[in-house]
């Protein structure tokens, strides 16, 4: 795996992204790419306006990324698939 830059936060460091699998894909726009259940980079027609709605998924690349729980999946800008943690927890909302 491969390590991008911290971020500091008042708790300390966090890390940004990580690379999981280099994949290189080319991507196309009008498209949204995303990692599928099964791990693969998929891509969808994007919905704009009234034009009508997405396309259905097609998989570009086979990853084969096995997922955890508590990261993002991402397609990042060099096509390859990353994950970043999950923020959880947040501020406490205020009561009325």
């Amino acid at each position: 795996m491969f390590y991008f830059p911290e971020k500091k936060l008042k708790g300390g460091y966090i890390k940004m992204a990580q690379k999981v699998a280099k994949v290189g894909v080319k991507k196309q726009a009008g498209y949204l790419y995303f990692v599928d259940k099964k791990g693969n980079v998929a891509r969808a027609k994007m919905a704009r306006g009234k034009k009508g709605k997405g396309g259905k998924p097609e998989v570009v690349a086979q990853a084969g990324v096995k997922k955890e729980s508590g990261y993002l999946y991402f397609v990042d800008k060099q096509g390859d698939v990353s994950r970043a943690q999950m923020a959880r927890g947040g501020r406490k909302k205020k009561r009325k």
